[in-house]
Order: structure tokens, then sequence, then C-alpha cells
């Protein structure tokens, strides 16, 4: 009985195969199209699925991968490793770590509120009657396979969720990076490899719990990180971009840059280290911009070191005084080039009104989900255009080192938790004198493994008196200082009045002088 059904299948088989060969070979191309369209139809009456295809590239024979298809690669990871049976292993870019995704051909099954979903790892063969000058490869995709009756809420929410949790994974596994902006050499801007920006692992130790400040202001700082990387809605609501100006200002040494990497750790952001120094005019300010990422931090450091921006705006009279001033100088460079000196080129070109509309002008708005912080330790310096509400949003002032932010340095670098025998009079000297949280710290710093917690809080007493003393010195000069001054202020005042007097006494004897000659002329003519 088998017998005769093979006997009859083999010529059955034999003639679907000499048909199909017939069709691919003499069957017009035209025609094919057609057959195809109402063969689809037919079938999808009677087969209940939808199919959605994401391919690998964007475009065919580039290397760029489509954004879509590495978002739903990271999402499918989570379940591929324990459904799928054979799993591909690609190393993270500039990582170390791993993203297990299923091999081709395999299938994996994913629930939605209740909704059954599949996904299918697949790929089309090459074809191999085009060159390709770039890859030559099968083209991979991802096939998501859903009843009709779910249409709506898999093209609606389910893909929207799929990309956005994707996304998170990638940004949350991802190596942050720190940039610079390249500077080309030979004083030119030409960039290395096309890029503007150059960056390394971004490895910075310091967080909100290392920070040596107030808790209460550090609270707040945190809580309004933490609103705004959560108000992606609320900004499109009010029609602002998704940004945030900071600026953090006070005396050298106070933990500005710590902030900074301290606020990159929290958010899990990248960070952009602007050197304004290098940029070469606003165009180019510009470009920079549009070159960075979303879910960053653009730093500008010490600002008021950063080109002639900071000051207020020109006045008439000073560009006048310049523009006296300018055939002058032109004759002073002709002359140092006939003598063979050479003239330093200008090195950049960007102007107060370039840099604020970096800030908040129209192309602020790219990328989205960003800081923009300045540092500063004068920040009478700046022009306060550069930095109202609106462009520095939170002005953070980090100033001397107080006792709670002594606490944390005491338990970050000596392990003192609660309190110590030491703690009175510290408290009392840092009231007392002012010293910043990097001095604290580095008296805090044991310097040998014989060095314990109490040598290092002695050693930190006797530094607290040290400038305790000196500012008393210093306040006394400075008041000894303006008592001469005040004093030769005075001098000059009598010295000066004593020359009016004698020069009023001087015209006064000239006027009687010459009236007395006028007498004797007058009486001289009546005899």
């Amino acid at each position: 009985m088998m017998q005769d059904v093979w006997t009859q299948l083999g010529p059955t088989i034999a003639a679907i195969m000499f048909t199909w060969t017939m069709y691919q070979n003499y069957f017009p191309h035209e025609l094919r199209g057609h057959i195809r369209r109402y063969t689809d139809k037919l079938v999808s009456y009677f087969y209940p699925y939808m199919h959605i295809i994401f391919y690998e590239l964007e475009t065919e024979g580039w290397f760029e991968r489509s954004k879509a298809y590495v978002a739903i690669e990271r999402y499918l990871s989570k379940n591929s490793s324990t459904q799928a049976k054979r799993l591909k292993a690609n190393a993270v870019k500039d990582g170390q770590s791993l993203v297990l995704t299923m091999d081709d051909h395999e299938e994996i099954t994913d629930e939605y509120k209740g909704e059954k979903v599949w996904w299918i790892s697949s790929q089309k063969p090459a074809n191999r009657q085009t060159i390709s000058l770039y890859k030559e490869d099968e083209k991979r995709y991802f096939k998501l396979k859903f009843h009709k009756k779910n249409r709506d809420l898999i093209t609606n929410t389910y893909l929207k969720y799929v990309l956005d949790e994707g996304k998170a994974i990638s940004v949350k596994e991802r190596l942050r990076k720190l940039y610079t902006n390249n500077k080309g050499d030979g004083g030119g801007y030409r960039y290395r490899g096309g890029r503007m920006w150059s960056g390394v692992v971004f490895e910075h130790p310091s967080t909100f719990d290392t920070l040596a400040m107030d808790p209460n202001k550090k609270q707040e700082i945190i809580d309004d990180l933490e609103t705004f990387s959560k108000s992606k809605d609320y900004y499109a609501k009010i029609g602002k971009a998704w940004k945030r100006g900071y600026l953090l200002y006070g005396p050298p040494g106070t933990g500005k840059s710590s902030m900074i990497a301290a606020m990159a750790n929290f958010l899990k952001y990248d960070v952009y280290d602007l050197e304004l120094t290098s940029v070469k005019d606003n165009t180019e300010l510009r470009k920079l911009l549009i070159d960075t990422t979303g879910k960053s931090i653009i730093v500008i450091e010490d600002i008021d070191c950063s080109l002639d921006l900071t000051g207020q705006r020109e006045t008439k009279k000073k560009k006048k005084e310049e523009e006296d001033k300018g055939k002058n100088e032109k004759d002073a460079v002709k002359e140092k080039i006939k003598k063979g000196g050479e003239v330093k080129e200008k090195q950049s070109e960007v102007t107060l009104s370039g840099l604020l509309n970096f800030i908040d002008g129209l192309w602020s708005a790219i990328g989205g989900e960003r800081l923009i912080v300045f540092t500063t330790n004068y920040v009478e310096k700046l022009d306060p255009a550069l930095i109202r509400r609106g462009r520095m949003d939170k002005h953070i002032v980090l100033s001397y080192c107080c006792f709670e932010s002594f606490r944390v340095l005491a338990h970050n670098y000596l392990d003192v938790v609660e309190s110590h025998v030491h703690f009175p009079e510290i408290r009392r000297l840092l009231e007392e004198t002012n010293m910043t949280p990097a001095d604290i710290a580095e008296n805090l710093m044991p310097k040998s493994s014989k060095e314990n917690a109490d040598t290092c809080l002695e050693r930190l007493i006797k530094a607290l008196e040290t400038a305790k003393e000196e500012a008393k010195l210093k306040a006394e000069e400075e008041e000894r200082a303006k008592a001469a001054e005040k004093e030769k202020e005075e001098k000059d005042r009598e010295e000066k009045k004593e020359v009016t007097a004698t020069e009023e006494a001087k015209n006064a004897d000239g006027v009687n002088e010459k009236d007395n000659g006028v007498k004797e002329n007058g009486d001289a003519s009546k005899d």
C-alpha cells in the first residue's frame, strides 16, 4: 500500500517541480506581480495573521543599521536567551558586554496586554546578479506576526512600547563617553575622520553620595534633575525645547567639576566638554551642537575665561575708540611683518550673539533631553543676557565647606559615620573661617598607612587654625591699607586746598597790582 502511495506521489512532485521551473524561467515578470497580488488576497481570506518586516539596513548597500532594527534586537535579547535554541552573541560597540540575540530562522513569542505575538529572525539571500561596492551579504530582518484582530493594538501601542524599551536598554547598557571638540593641526579646523568630537570612556567616580555639600541643597538638585528627565511630554506641552541650563559658580576648589560628573552619573548621560577657544566661528559652533546626541550634558567650564564673550555689551564710545585705533594697529602689523616677526592669527570669531543662539536659539531644540552647564569662579563678570532664566534656568552656588559638607568628606575619606571627639572643634572653626572642600579633603586624606582618623582630623584642625590666623592677618593688612589710602586721600585733598588757596592769593595780588597801576596812570594824566 505504501509502495502505491509513493508510486503516485513521485510523478506528482515531478510535475510540480517542472511547473515551478517553467514559471520561474519563462513566465513574464509583468504578470507575476498580478498573480502574486491575487494569490495573497486569496490566502488572506483563510490566513488569520498579519506580518510586519523590519530590515536591518536602512538602505541597500550601506553599513548603517536601522535604528528600529537595533532597538528591536535589544528588546528581544531578554527573551532570546530563555526561548531561542540557537543564539548569536554580539559585542556592544565600545563595550565589554555581550548582547545575545536569536539566530537566523529562530522564533520567540512575546505577550502584550494579554495578546500573543511572534518574532521571527530571518534573512533574504543576496542578489548575486548585482554588484555592491560596500556589502554583499544576506539581508537580515525581523518579522512580527500577530492576529488580525490585534492590528490597532500592535501598530498604535505595542510597536512604540518595543522601540522605547529597546532604546532604554541600549542607553542603560552602553558605555558613556566624555567628548571634546576637535581642532585641526597648524591652526586649521580640519576634523579627524570627519568627526567633530573625539571621545573616551567616561569613568569619573563622582556621585551625589560622595559630593560634599548641604544635604537639603543636594536633594533639591537631585529632584530637579529627575523631574527634568521625565518631562518630555510636559516640555512639548508648554512649547519649550527639552533642555535645561545650569550655572555653577563659586570659588575655585568648591566642586564644580565634581558636580557635573555626579549629574552625568545620576542621569546616565554622555558629557560634551566644549572648548570655545577651539571653535572657529558661530557657524562651526552650530555644527558642533548638531553633532551632539540626546541624553547628554554640554559643558563650558570657566566661561568667564573663554574668549571675549562675558563682559557687558560694548558701548558706542568703546567701538569708536577701537575704530580710531584700527589704523595704528594695522600699521603695527605691517611693520612686524617687515621685520620678520610672526603675527598671531585670530583663533576664534565666536560672538556673544552666537553663543546665546547656541543655548536657546532655534537649533537648540535638536536632539532633545540635553543639559547645558556653565561654570565660573566670578559670576559678576558674566553678561546678564548669558545667564538669565530661560538660558541658565538654575543657578547653583558652590561655596566654602560647611559642617554638613565636612561630615560627608569625613565619611568618604575616614569612614567616620556618626561623630568624633574632634567634631565640635571643627564645627566651631568652620563657622569662623573659610576653607574649600578641596582643601578639607586634602587634609583628611591619609598620607601613610600609619595615619588614622585622629591624626587626619588633628591635621585638619591645625590647617583651619592656620587659615583663620592668615585670614585675620590679611583682614588687618587690608584695614591698614584702607587706612593708609584714606590718609593719603585726605593729605592729597589738603595739598590741593593749599595749592588752590595759593593760586587764589596770587590771582588776588595780581588784580590789586593791576588796579594800582591803572590808578597811577590816571593821576599822571591829570598832572
